[in-house]
């Protein structure tokens, strides 16, 4: 994982860009969440790979990870499994997982970034 994280990390430097492949795979609700962090200088990582699955938003310091869902995450019976599997993954890492619906995100932008710069700022004085 230290290989794929120091790879990762040389691409969220303040005047950052996103790649190709992160524009690909980036949805537009997720890709506004970063952007949106990154303008309040938390350190976030888009379309982290952890060696197991791909992570929306990985937020080093406060080991969270950000998975942004879209309706199937809540009506697919599959994708629940599935989802439930991803999170067991991150928890086994002792990294904790933020599901966060586009509607959310769409109408609730603003607080739920000023919620997750609270839990970075929590996390980073322990």
């Amino acid at each position: 994982m230290a290989k794929t994280l120091k790879k990762q990390y040389k691409y969220t430097g303040k005047n950052f860009k996103i790649k190709n492949m992160e524009q690909k795979f980036a949805t537009k609700s997720t890709k506004k969440l970063y952007r949106a962090l990154k303008d309040l200088e938390i350190r976030s990582i888009l379309e982290f790979w952890d060696g197991y699955k791909h992570i929306d938003i990985y937020i080093p310091d406060a080991k969270v990870y950000i998975e942004v869902d879209g309706l199937q995450h809540y009506t697919n019976p599959t994708q629940i499994i599935k989802d439930f599997n991803r999170d067991h993954y991150s928890n086994v890492g002792k990294i904790d997982t933020l599901h966060i619906p586009n509607e959310m995100l769409e109408n609730h932008l603003e607080k739920i970034v000023k919620a997750i710069m609270g839990v970075v700022k929590k996390r980073q004085n322990k």
